[in-house]
């Protein structure tokens, strides 16, 4: 009864988020300073060769990465904040705790203001010194917090607040050293999806991939982790190991998002709870709908963030920004008022 119970609650939520996330793509497609209608974007599938050279390249060079960038980018950081809040049993943690977001600033920003080259040959510059600073952040993390065999949550958090400040006063340090780099230092802070390109939806599909079905085998053991060390240590879960899995693959995919994307808050913190409140706690339906709901989120909020100001485009972190900080507002109201 109960496997029956959680394959429809799952079904639900799969089939839910994916026709929302449907919706999103389908908007993101038709909408913008361009528009576009079903038509042109049917034939754009279905015959490309009778469509307008112009409205082929924003549909299928501009408009469709875009689009696929935005998915994976959402996707990453609300199963990443799912997992995040699941193992530190903290409803306010989120991807960037861990203090990649900053080691990937500080990659983008080295990489922007002195015109490194890049270390990979099919990858620009930006993400691929955003990748390795996040990747390096965490590492810097996780060697930090360690103790013995153990990952203190507290000890985790600390060492991410240290190495998160380290970084940020290394990128505020070289913004006064940018110059003319300087609003492309700015922007990439706020975050955006106006790269997107074949190469930077590459560099974030495996690491979702792989890190979403981590995740997803790791969603029994968080379920029980969620009541307690000691509970979940009687039950036969190897607490600290499920830390330090749970961290390293919610790391790797917050690493690829934000190097492809630059940082965009909110997210990570936003979704799960939406989610969390539809679909109840239990991780094993968290976190399929978590990473169908970010997709659609920023999706969406990409498409209000290039369209609504056009041809001026507004950081895709800002929408985000603005939309999750008043609902954290009438969150904390509402919590308020039930104490």
């Amino acid at each position: 009864m109960k496997r029956t119970s959680l394959a429809l609650r799952l079904a639900l939520a799969c089939a839910g988020g994916a026709l929302l996330l449907a919706v999103a793509g389908l908007v993101g497609m038709l909408v913008g300073s361009v528009p576009i209608t079903p038509g042109e974007l049917w034939m754009a599938w279905s015959d490309p060769a009778r469509l307008d050279p112009a409205t082929a390249t924003i549909l299928l060079d501009l408009r469709l990465p875009r689009v696929l960038l935005g998915m994976l980018v959402g996707a990453s950081l609300a199963l990443a904040g799912s997992g995040f809040q699941g193992i530190l049993r903290n409803p306010l943690a989120d991807p960037y705790i861990v203090g990649t977001s900053a080691g990937a600033a500080l990659g983008a920003t080295l990489a922007i203001v002195l015109h490194l080259p890049s270390p990979l040959p099919w990858l620009s510059p930006v993400p691929a010194l955003a990748f390795l600073g996040a990747l390096g952040a965490m590492l810097a993390v996780y060697r930090l917090a360690r103790i013995g065999n153990t990952l203190p949550v507290e000890t985790f958090l600390l060492a991410g607040v240290v190495v998160g400040s380290f970084a940020g006063a290394m990128v505020s340090f070289l913004m006064t050293m940018a110059h003319e780099d300087l609003p492309r230092v700015v922007f990439w802070l706020m975050g955006s999806l106006g790269q997107a390109d074949a190469s930077r939806v590459a560099l974030v599909s495996p690491y979702l991939l792989i890190g979403g079905v981590a995740l997803y085998l790791l969603s029994p053991a968080l379920n029980l982790a969620s009541m307690g060390d000691e509970v979940a240590w009687s039950l036969g879960v190897d607490v600290e190991r499920l830390k330090i899995r749970v961290i390293l693959a919610g790391s790797l995919v917050t690493a690829a998002a934000v190097s492809a994307s630059g940082l965009i808050g909110f997210l990570g913190l936003l979704v799960p709870h939406l989610a969390r409140m539809l679909v109840g706690p239990d991780h094993r339906v968290l976190m399929p709908a978590s990473a169908l709901g970010g997709a659609a989120f920023l999706v969406m909020a990409d498409t209000v963030a290039r369209t609504v100001g056009a041809p001026q485009e507004i950081p895709v972190g800002v929408v985000t920004a603005m939309v999750g900080a008043p609902f954290f507002f009438w969150l904390l109201h509402r919590r308020k008022g039930l104490s």
